[in-house]
């Protein structure tokens, strides 16, 4: 985990030594997102990528609204999955026009918000379109949309699979006809499609293939479009490295593919912007999640580090949002980080909670400790705080920090 430096033994966050943050935070556990390792993951992806591609942010991965203010500068547009994350884009100052709204069961208050906001809308149902014609008439403001498809594909090695095969996201891409036709009668603002097939994938040429058949299937829709496609969005799916063995992803091979699709969409959809969407991406790898340890018990030769924090504040770092076979995060204890003569112990880190599931890091080797220590948990800035129970079993929640 070398995007965080070390001094005099000591993780630095934002150039601040970690127990000092610690000590500024006021208490443990807490979450802390550098802001310079975000603004130079976005300038690395717009140098791997063709001028010509948009970046927007999803921000269901990490909705902190200082976060979200610091990467609506820097990206291109937002996109959000929730009237909430929608106050919270506007509030940011992202450009409305840039902002784009998913989901599959959006609520007929949470499309008037979004019309009266003037953002655009993936539809992602015959229903949605129903509504949006009503509130359109209503209010007296054309609703923009977008068509989000469900396509007849998937992104191959996807963490999470959310296009292909039956799913409740978007349409169909044999649906996709008729709801434009309906669009077209509706009198909505047509500008584009919305493409997402799946999450967290390592392999390039995995998401090489998906943005090509997504293109091509844009294209193919695009005749039975109700006007030219002004908005193209192909989604994203870039992952991070979590686990031994996971390697960066490679940028150099996406990027020469999208340029080639920038050159076909110059032609063959000639008013399209394309625009690529990334949250954990942006924001994964910027973030960790800082407990302190509070008790140290060893059961059967075993030792355990009891810590203030655990599953309820870092679901995924527990294993419980998702793993099949549960896997060590990165985890280090971040003011005792090692050189080569440290002495280590294999230990468990869990957390306070009355169940054998609050588990951080399960026989690791980590540096001899006391308590008092910090334990960090890297990879944390994306779907830490908000995906995680914080309520279970009542203890109390943890802060975030963006520094």
């Amino acid at each position: 985990m070398s995007q965080f430096p070390v001094r005099d033994g000591e993780l630095l966050i934002g150039g601040i030594p970690l127990s000092r943050l610690a000590e500024r935070v006021g208490r443990t556990p807490f979450y802390a997102y550098d802001r310079q390792l975000l603004t130079e993951r976005v300038a690395a992806l717009r140098a791997a990528l063709p001028p010509s591609v948009k970046v927007h942010y999803a921000m269901k991965a990490n909705p902190m609204p200082a976060l979200v203010g610091h990467l609506a500068r820097l990206v291109d547009g937002i996109d959000v999955a929730s009237a909430g994350e929608l106050k919270i884009a506007l509030d940011a100052g992202a450009d409305p026009h840039e902002i784009s709204f998913a989901g599959p069961g959006k609520q007929q208050s949470e499309l008037r918000q979004a019309v009266a906001a003037g953002i655009l809308i993936n539809v992602e149902s015959f229903r949605e379109v129903a509504e949006l014609a009503a509130i359109s008439v209503a209010s007296g403001l054309p609703a923009r949309v977008a068509v989000r498809v469900n396509p007849d594909f998937e992104l191959k090695s996807s963490g999470m699979k959310m296009g292909g095969g039956a799913k409740q996201f978007g349409v169909d891409a044999e649906q996709v006809p008729a709801l434009l036709d309906e669009i077209g009668c509706a009198g909505l603002v047509f500008e584009g499609f919305h493409l997402f097939a799946g999450s967290q994938n390592l392999k390039p040429e995995a998401i090489i293939d998906a943005q090509q058949k997504s293109f091509d299937l844009a294209c193919r829709l695009a005749e039975s479009a109700p006007s030219p496609v002004r908005f193209l969005n192909l989604g994203g799916g870039f992952g991070i490295p979590y686990f031994p063995g996971e390697q960066p992803l490679s940028l150099a091979a996406i990027g020469d593919n999208l340029a080639r699709i920038a050159e076909r969409a110059a032609s063959e959809l000639p008013a399209t912007e394309l625009v690529i969407e990334l949250g954990r991406y942006l924001v994964g790898e910027a973030g960790i999640y800082v407990t302190r340890i509070v008790d140290r018990k060893v059961s059967r030769e075993h030792t355990f580090l009891v810590t203030d924090g655990g599953l309820h504040h870092h679901l995924s770092a527990s294993g419980n949002f998702g793993q099949v076979i549960r896997k060590n995060y990165p985890v280090a204890v971040g003011n005792r980080m090692p050189s080569d003569e440290t002495a280590c112990e294999t230990v468990s880190v869990v957390g306070p909670l009355c169940t054998p599931l609050d588990l951080l890091a399960d026989h690791m080797a980590l540096p001899v400790t006391r308590t008092g220590d910090l334990v960090v948990v890297f990879q944390s800035g994306a779907y830490g705080f908000t995906a995680s129970p914080q309520a279970f079993l009542g203890h109390p929640a943890c802060v975030e920090v963006l520094v």
